[in-house]
């Protein structure tokens, strides 16, 4: 909307105003709105899960929405970014939805709503963008048909939402990730030349998850629950499939896949080909390491982003 008058502002005033705009929103609104917010009931198989009993949970409710309404007035507004915003805020309802249920959403009903939505954005990035990728590192174009590349696109979509929603167990930890991975492919979009737009929009998500962890630093206040969790995953799929070369999801989200893949695959395993795998290993990781290596929630958050960030180092270098 501000764009209207780029001619009078420079591009990179109306970015920085609004990124403030964001951060700042998001923080008032976590802090005069949080009564309002369902409360969080404890998870009896998560370590340490009782703890969480009573606080405010479904923030990302809150800070979606001021993503949502920052980029239409900071952005220049596309059918495109239109589309991906309501996409955003479809998987934030139906978190919400889940956040606000008496009893938890059954696995099956979270995870076709998931696939529902993960199939309506793969099939908008292709209708928008080329279907062909590029690998990593050894620049070799490929080539592929749309409906391929909607069905994988849809499989990277769905692990991307489930993986981070499976991180969201320790204070600060899904969102310290996040904003890792998002600052991790905003660096390769640069790199790989991206939409300048679409870089900026990373810029404000990240923002708005710097208001929320200013709540959500241990002992945490409140909670993003599936309404932020389930969007972020939808929004770093994105982020990661407008770069061109989807692999790049991999590295840049790696913590996140092994924290939260790893009890997908497990589950997955065990429940549709009765195989057993890493029985000795909780799941999610998170759980594992402050449940039997006796890491308290901030070593396991700063562990996780340590090494996420050596890896991210990593991958920006490479492709500088």
């Amino acid at each position: 909307m501000i764009h209207l008058f780029e001619n009078n502002f420079d591009y990179k005033i109306i970015a920085f105003f609004g990124i403030m705009f964001s951060y700042i929103l998001t923080c008032m609104l976590l802090r005069f709105t949080s009564d309002k917010l369902p409360k969080d009931g404890g998870r009896d198989f998560a370590h340490d899960g009782k703890l969480s009993a009573g606080k405010p949970r479904g923030a990302g409710f809150i800070f979606i929405l001021v993503f949502t309404l920052s980029a239409i007035i900071f952005l220049p507004i596309s059918t495109e970014i239109i589309v991906y915003l309501i996409l955003t805020v479809a998987a934030m309802i139906t978190g919400f939805l889940d956040d606000c249920a008496k009893s938890p959403w059954g696995e099956y009903r979270k995870g076709f709503l998931d696939l529902v939505i993960s199939l309506m954005t793969a099939i908008a990035y292709t209708n928008f963008n080329s279907s062909n990728i590029t690998i990593p590192f050894i620049n070799l174009y490929v080539e592929i048909q749309p409906i391929i590349f909607i069905l994988l696109a849809t499989i990277l979509i769905w692990a991307s939402i489930n993986v981070t929603n499976c991180s969201d167990g320790v204070d600060g930890l899904c969102g310290s990730l996040s904003i890792i991975t998002l600052l991790t492919i905003y660096g390769l979009g640069n790199f790989i030349d991206n939409s300048r737009d679409f870089n900026y929009m990373i810029l404000i998500m990240v923002s708005c998850i710097l208001g929320y962890l200013w709540f959500n630093a241990t002992p945490s206040q409140m909670i993003m629950g599936d309404a932020g969790s389930r969007a972020l995953g939808l929004f770093i799929s994105i982020a990661i499939l407008k770069t061109g070369s989807p692999l790049l999801y991999i590295p840049a989200a790696f913590m996140l896949i092994l924290d939260g893949g790893l009890g997908l695959v497990k589950v997955s395993l065990l429940r549709f080909f009765k195989i057993r795998i890493l029985t000795k290993t909780r799941t999610p990781i998170h759980d594992h390491v402050r449940k039997n290596l006796g890491w308290s929630n901030t070593q396991t958050m700063l562990k996780f982003s340590i090494i996420q960030l050596l890896i991210s180092f990593s991958l920006l270098w490479l492709y500088s």
